[in-house]
């Protein structure tokens, strides 16, 4: 084949787009200039560059320029907005709610709340890795301050009920927030319409920077928080510290493009990721979807293998590269803790590939894929 290697990891990082690295170059070289620096051009080249990019990414989500806050990326954003809720409202309503496949820093953000005296309910999934509304309405109380979800869950790609989310929560006075890193740029997003008071954004999921992302904040009272890094008072004071303007910049940049191929790209997806699943059901027909098949994101394939072994499977697939879970848990040992709150045996768990597509992805590199694969299973005689 002429193919020789294929990058399927798309929900670990994304490759930086040209277009991305053309916004960001003058802020790295000849607009080098402090964005806080008020007195002279270089400062004032400098914070433009972050009034355009709040722009570009409050016009991606239906939002207000002055609700965006510039930060290193969602981690910081999960913990800003969990911990800085609670250090606000847990004192009148120290119930905080979140879900079991949650992101690491949205689920380690929320037992530091524990820990600090808050009451924390974990909420179970079903086998298609969705939160039951039920559930979750029944869990909600006079004492809750804040329910936490994500938009698409970075492991299995499941979209989770927005709209009806915020529509529980903002019926009960309730904050809602949502870690949108999987979600910014490749589904549409209004937070006025999904009642989201709170979302959690990052740079290098949508081709841009790393080290870079957002966290949305609606401007009225009852959603302050308490900022967690203390300074120069930058960001309207909620986040301190000196800006870069280059990542920044490149974030805004991966917005607009986003903003204006979406739907292209969707349908795009949605073909190639078709061709996909029939290819590797071709050769391995006993495999299964990971997640519900039809509520997820199209860039993203969670599949098992079973009877297969796990390790002999990711052995023979060198040279596609895809993972058997997140990035942020790889110094965790053991199965993926998402796939096991779907009821995942550990062994098959073990025999699952996250396969993750994208803007450069190629027909070639899906047939690579499907080849590798096959490969694979044979060697091993096939799904149980």
């Amino acid at each position: 084949m002429s193919v020789m290697s294929a990058y399927m990891d798309y929900q670990s990082t994304t490759p930086l787009d040209d277009r991305v690295l053309a916004a960001m170059m003058p802020y790295l070289t000849t607009k080098f200039g402090n964005p806080h620096s008020a007195e002279h051009k270089y400062g004032w080249e400098a914070e433009a560059a972050l009034g355009v990019a709040r722009e570009q990414v409050a016009g991606l989500i239906g939002a207000e320029t002055g609700s965006i806050t510039f930060l290193s990326g969602a981690t910081e954003a999960n913990n800003l907005a969990i911990k800085g809720t609670m250090e606000v409202w847990g004192g009148k309503r120290p119930h905080l709610i979140t879900v079991a496949t949650e992101h690491k820093c949205v689920l380690e953000a929320a037992l530091a709340c524990k820990r600090a005296g808050y009451r924390l309910t974990v909420l179970p999934v079903g086998t298609d890795g969705l939160l039951d509304l039920n559930r979750l309405e029944d869990a909600l109380g006079s004492d809750t301050a804040l329910v936490s979800v994500m938009a698409i869950n970075n492991e299995i790609g499941v979209i989770q009920p927005l709209k009806e989310i915020g529509a529980l929560c903002r019926a009960r006075g309730i904050l809602f927030h949502t870690d949108a890193a999987q979600a910014f740029g490749k589904i549409s997003l209004d937070v006025h319409d999904m009642n989201i008071d709170l979302m959690s954004i990052s740079g290098h999921k949508i081709y841009g920077p790393k080290g870079v992302g957002t966290l949305y904040r609606r401007q009225a009272r009852e959603v302050t928080i308490a900022p967690q890094m203390h300074g120069g008072g930058q960001e309207a004071g909620l986040r301190a510290g000196t800006q870069a303007p280059a990542l920044v910049a490149g974030l805004g940049k991966a917005a607009d493009l986003c903003a204006a191929g979406m739907s292209q790209e969707a349908g795009r997806l949605e073909t190639m990721m078709s061709r996909l699943k029939s290819g590797l059901r071709t050769c391995a027909p006993g495999l299964f979807i990971n997640g519900h098949e039809h509520k997820r994101w199209s860039g993203n394939l969670n599949v098992c293998f079973p009877g297969l072994d796990g390790d002999r499977l990711f052995a023979d697939i060198r040279g596609l590269a895809v993972s058997s879970g997140a990035a942020c848990a790889s110094a965790v040992t053991g199965p993926s803790y998402v796939l096991e709150a779907l009821g995942v045996s550990e062994k098959n768990a073990k025999a699952s590939l996250r396969i993750g597509i994208g803007r450069m992805t190629t027909d070639e590199e899906i047939d690579f894929a499907i080849h590798k694969v096959r490969e694979a299973v044979e060697k091993q005689g096939g799904c149980a």
